[in-house]
């Protein structure tokens, strides 16, 4: 049975929030290639352990974000904009990842993204080792990986930046998304510290997400806010200096689907974090391969290094992956791999991609046309290691 015949008879169940942004553009997609209608399977049933498959059904996971009851039940917080409890909401998720898939393997239901690779994609600490242990280049940091030290406050995050030689980095929550609770930190050689980050305090030490970038000029508020997220763990990495669009600091998201690079967009930005919320904005891509074209740099070899990081954790059937470029384009690093990193409405694919003129959305249901109906093409419990 073809990857058509599959999704045609047994059909195509997603784990998501009903009328989300994510789930609307892939039933959209489903609908454009003949597909029959997409079953959504809200993720507020997964947490409460009511999910229900079909046997034979093509089981996607997609993410738990945007809905503020699902986000109450994963960080036991009631403000979204709250940036405590990643801990928690990594426990809760990494739990309803395993429902899944035991009421998957229950119903005889086929999951096409692999739980563990999810867990891994969505702690930064063992996804950056993942992708170091490959040789994908990423930023230097001393929390990557397995058995790596752990900070319990900024105390510690200066120790060990100062034993790894790191005076300009990025302090991260480890399960955080989206630049929540980022730091982008500078220390002047008389040590001075100060940082960029959205995070801002109430009057009663609580952290929240402004959505309005702050720079933070002495050590001791920037201290306390890494004091306040180190309890939900916290990973440090290099910040790399990289190159500019238009008098801005310019990075890139390339979507992978099924292991080619498929979409590509660049973001800039006047701060560090390029995030588009934040008040990124895309950027010029003809532009972006001119420049690394006259650097003597290769896009192919650029999204290359991307299939490669992908290629680190193979039971996940989309990833977006940032990639990094040096201050003159030549050269490039893998700054993160995204799990849910394909939100990029509007966004065609590139040419020779095998996904021109479709949306992100559009190339993962081709792409599920296009598979074999065997193990290889969908995961099931305990195929594939992260």
């Amino acid at each position: 049975m073809t990857g058509v015949e599959a999704a045609r008879s047994a059909g195509i169940a997603l784990v998501g929030i009903p009328g989300g942004r994510r789930v609307t553009l892939f039933q959209d997609a489903a609908r454009a290639a003949g597909l029959p209608a997409v079953r959504v399977v809200p993720w507020i049933e997964v947490l409460r352990g009511r999910a229900r498959f079909r046997p034979g059904e093509r089981v996607r996971i997609d993410s738990p974000g945007e809905d503020p009851r699902v986000d109450r039940e994963l960080r036991g917080v009631d403000d979204p904009t709250r940036v405590e409890g990643t801990a928690r909401w990594y426990r809760r998720f990494v739990e309803g990842l395993d429902r899944v898939a035991a009421a998957a393997a229950d119903a005889g239901a086929v999951l096409l993204d692999d739980p563990r690779a999810l867990a891994v994609l969505f702690d930064k600490r063992l996804c950056h080792g993942a992708l170091r242990e490959a040789g994908v280049a990423v930023p230097d940091s001393p929390t990557s990986g397995p058995g790596a030290p752990v900070p319990g406050g900024w105390a510690e995050v200066r120790s060990l930046a100062e034993a790894s030689g790191l005076r300009r980095m990025f302090v991260k929550p480890a399960h955080g998304s989206s630049a929540s609770g980022v730091l982008a930190v500078e220390t002047a050689s008389r040590g001075r510290v100060q940082a960029t980050t959205s995070v801002a305090r109430d009057g009663h030490g609580r952290l929240f997400n402004s959505l309005r970038v702050r720079r933070c000029t002495g050590e001791h508020e920037v201290a306390a806010l890494v004091d306040a997220l180190a309890p939900d763990g916290l990973h440090i990495e290099r910040w790399l200096p990289k190159a500019g669009q238009g008098g801005r600091s310019a990075d890139l998201r390339v979507v992978v689907v099924g292991g080619r690079a498929t979409h590509a967009v660049v973001r800039t930005s006047v701060f560090p974090m390029t995030n588009l919320h934040l008040g990124g904005a895309r950027g010029d891509l003809p532009a972006a391969l001119a420049a690394i074209e006259a650097a003597g740099g290769s896009w192919p070899e650029a999204l290359r290094l991307c299939e490669r990081a992908a290629g680190r954790f193979p039971g996940a059937s989309r990833v977006g992956v940032d990639l990094l470029p040096h201050r003159r384009w030549r050269r490039f690093a893998v700054g993160e791999v995204n799990a849910f990193g394909d939100l990029l409405p509007g966004l065609t694919g590139l040419p020779g991609g095998g996904a021109e003129g479709l949306d992100t959305y559009g190339a993962q249901i081709a792409a599920l046309l296009r598979a074999p109906d065997h193990p290889s093409a969908a995961i099931a419990p305990g195929d594939q290691e992260a």
